[in-house]
């Protein structure tokens, strides 16, 4: 029975790993998931929650280990000329049938590779992967930890928290140095320990120069020089003037600080959500060194953004709040803030810190799903603090402050110039001590 439940779980898994398009992706999310044989066989593209809404890749069960990769199947050589002079290569259905069957010995190579792994998991574990991987990332479960010895697939070695990365996340991943632990997980900030955790949701990608695409979103000094009106709201509220508003008394800026130990802790964060113009709830502090804020989940702590009341909301916010899902995860570690994008849309982020220095421009990131970025670095920070003064086009300006926006973006290339015209947005207000 034990041995049965223990195969049950590894074959689970094996059919819920993620099946690579044909152009083996492009890093901008999670491809679809393994769905219903009868549908794969007649060529069905199933979407994954974090798919590109705008790829057309088809979907095809080929190798994890895509054949551009080195040290993988290399393409058929070019065949010998006829008499003629003409290429002999055969017919397009016996290329067609060759192709088929290399990449079914490839597949059939990574199976083997991947229930040898598993098998070498106990039954807790195994449970937590499959949760993990089920669920898509909303009940992340806990640690998976095996020893940090590397498998073998295509000629090629790779760590076991690379192979399960590519197998149930991200099929184009080709480096460990990609991922970043997040940080609850066992293997955040051990860099060589015996052990590594594989489990594929205590991972986020990481956000480089060139991926996801560069920075594009900029606010020409040149250009909507006009300011906001802020007679309804300002961009920036901070605690004190929260503790001055009526019905607000001073330590009651959220549920988290409600408990007595809660209270003889430092804050290092406040999180004001808004719609467009309007701060919707009170602050909500942080004290715990994460903190998850999403939109509705059937367990897990954090700010809920869905329990947010307010009247007359109109169908953009409503659409656009459907869309927030799992949402992000807020992480404060040595270097900075850390913002990790859990949900199955894009977010964008802007800070003062990831500006560039001495450039009078807002450049807002885009964050794919899957993907995290240092949304305020503290080094940084301290150097700009000494530097010119600053002046923005969008309103107040706060050296201490995140804005980050839910599938919508703002700037130039957008009807949106300004964050206030985003549906669903969020200012993290950073406490000055570290």
């Amino acid at each position: 029975m034990f041995r049965s439940k223990r195969s049950g779980l590894v074959r689970r898994l094996w059919r819920s790993r993620v099946i690579p398009d044909r152009d083996g992706g492009d890093g901008s999310g999670e491809a679809a998931p393994r769905g219903d044989p009868m549908a794969e066989r007649r060529g069905a593209r199933l979407r994954g929650p974090g798919s590109a809404p705008e790829s057309d890749g088809r979907t095809v069960t080929c190798c994890l280990f895509s054949e551009r990769e080195p040290g993988g199947p290399q393409p058929l050589p070019a065949a010998a000329p006829g008499p003629d002079g003409a290429a002999d290569g055969g017919s397009p259905e016996r290329r067609g049938r060759e192709a088929r069957a290399r990449l079914l010995v490839l597949e059939q190579e990574l199976k083997a590779v991947t229930y040898s792994l598993l098998k070498r998991l106990k039954e807790r574990s195994l449970d937590s992967l499959l949760e993990a991987v089920e669920s898509r990332g909303g009940m992340p479960g806990g640690c998976v930890l095996v020893a940090r010895t590397e498998v073998r697939l295509g000629g090629l070695a790779a760590p076991p928290h690379l192979l399960l990365g590519k197998l149930f996340r991200w099929p184009d991943l080709q480096h460990p140095a990609e991922l970043k632990p997040l940080c609850e997980c066992q293997s955040f900030g051990v860099a060589d320990g015996p052990t590594v955790c594989c489990n594929p949701y205590h991972f986020s990608r990481l956000c480089g120069p060139e991926s996801p695409p560069p920075p594009y979103s900029r606010l020409s000094p040149n250009d909507e020089q006009k300011p906001l009106d802020l007679s309804d709201s300002t961009l920036s509220y901070t605690e004190t003037e929260a503790t001055n508003s009526p019905n607000v008394t001073p330590g009651d800026f959220s549920d988290a600080s409600t408990s007595p130990d809660a209270v003889k802790r430092s804050h290092w964060c406040n999180v004001a959500y808004w719609e467009h113009r309007t701060r919707v709830g009170r602050l909500y502090t942080v004290y715990e060194q994460s903190v998850s804020i999403f939109y509705d989940l059937p367990q897990g702590n954090g700010f809920c953004l869905g329990q947010l009341n307010l009247d007359n909301r109109s169908e953009t916010v409503r659409r656009t709040r459907s869309k927030i899902g799992y949402g992000i995860l807020l992480s404060k570690e040595p270097d900075g803030v850390w913002a990790y994008n859990r949900s199955e849309h894009p977010i964008f982020v802007n800070s003062p810190t990831l500006d560039i220095p001495s450039c009078r421009t807002l450049i807002v990131r885009k964050v794919m799903p899957g993907y995290s970025i240092k949304v305020f670095d503290y080094e940084k920070s301290c150097l700009l603090q000494h530097t010119a003064e600053l002046d923005y086009a969008d309103g107040p300006y706060d050296p201490n402050s995140v804005r980050i926006s839910f599938a919508k973006g703002w700037g130039p290339c957008y009807s949106r110039q300004f964050i206030t015209s985003c549906p669903c947005w969020l200012e993290i207000l950073l406490s000055n001590s570290r």
